[in-house]
């Protein structure tokens, strides 16, 4: 039994999976735990171990890729198509083995401990910031219930709940004040671990050389500049500026038919996390960059003539993630004085 590719279909605890030889014939279906299938890979030769890039899947790929194997992750939504007849565990893992045979297959980069751990560092803020502007929402709603009204703004709700001669607020109830006071309390350590969390981004970004290279571009903060090099790791996985853009969603969405070009929306594709955080730098640098007189500054000038304000913002934000990739392939600092590395098409 000479198995040349082994797909693997991970589950939580069960996994499915089918080997093929050199010829594309099954030669192997097994189901087994997860650890099963690191013991598996230790009693094999080295071969093609091919998974989907999903939760636990960068785990495994490192402990397979340590006995020598060639493990390859794909995303999911290029395995699909190679899925044939009803779907079960086994025909993805053939479909898995399959796809991974492909020439012109697109492989996720394994990911190492480091990079998982900045990411999950990124996951556990984005979550707290979440909670917090509910916590604000519904702080907003039982006031608005009681008939007041603050100012729009976070720091202005902050002032108003932090006074207490205000004549509105003395008219609420015991019970309605003390829950209040509670739940200003929660947004306060709210507040304090999302800023430990900005901390230890911003002595991370100050020890790492790639984020001090992404810090030199306009819009690129330690949040910004973390994620990034946590997520994309190696730019060479990308052969240009536009593949990084594409591969974050920032590109128009094409529906093209008889030679028709018809370009949309962006696609919103990828990581939306990074995407977002993108698009919130390139709305900051926007009114600094518009005024520079730089080829950029010049660039974005002449977009704001004749296209709505967020739309330029979200064509910064993909022009910063090809300047992004063309900063991490040569391993220079963005230059502001109108220089900018070279970024291809």
């Amino acid at each position: 039994m000479q198995i040349a590719v082994l797909g693997i279909d991970l589950g939580k605890n069960s996994c499915s999976v089918v080997g093929v030889d050199e010829r594309g014939q099954v030669v192997l279906r097994r189901r087994l735990r997860r650890e099963g299938v690191v013991k598996l890979g230790s009693t094999l030769p080295s071969c093609i171990m091919a998974m989907e890039a999903c939760c636990g899947a960068h785990h495994v790929g490192r402990q397979l890729r340590s006995q020598g194997h060639d493990v390859r992750l794909m995303s999911p939504e290029y395995v699909r198509p190679y899925v044939k007849a009803q779907k079960n565990d086994d025909r993805d893992a053939e479909g898995i083995a399959e796809a991974a045979t492909r020439p012109t297959m697109r492989f996720v980069d394994i990911k190492e401990e480091e990079q998982l751990d900045m990411q999950t560092l990124h996951r556990a803020r984005d979550r707290l910031v979440g909670e917090r502007t509910a916590l604000i929402n519904q702080l907003r709603a039982i006031l608005l219930e009681r008939g007041i009204t603050v100012p729009q703004g976070r720091r202005k709700l902050e002032i108003w709940l932090d006074l207490d001669t205000d004549e509105e607020r003395l008219s609420l109830s015991r019970r309605t004040v003390a829950l209040i006071a509670d739940m200003r309390a929660q947004w306060s350590e709210m507040d304090r671990r999302i800023a430990a969390f900005d901390q230890e981004f911003k002595v991370y970004a100050r020890s790492d050389q790639p984020c001090r290279l992404l810090g030199t571009i306009p819009g690129i903060g330690p949040l910004n500049a973390t994620a990034l090099v946590a997520t994309v790791g190696d730019a060479r996985t990308f052969g240009r500026g536009r593949d990084l853009a594409a591969w974050l969603g920032l590109v128009p969405r094409q529906m093209t038919t008889g030679g028709k070009p018809k370009l949309l929306g962006i696609t919103k594709r990828g990581n939306g996390y990074l995407r977002k955080m993108l698009i919130h730098g390139a709305r900051a640098a926007l009114p600094v960059l518009s005024k520079s007189a730089t080829p950029l500054g010049e660039w974005l000038w002449a977009l704001l003539g004749r296209a709505h304000k967020n739309k330029a913002i979200v064509a910064l934000a993909a022009k910063l993630a090809r300047i992004v990739w063309a900063v991490l392939q040569s391993g220079r600092p963005y230059n502001n004085n109108g220089l900018e590395p070279v970024v291809q098409a």
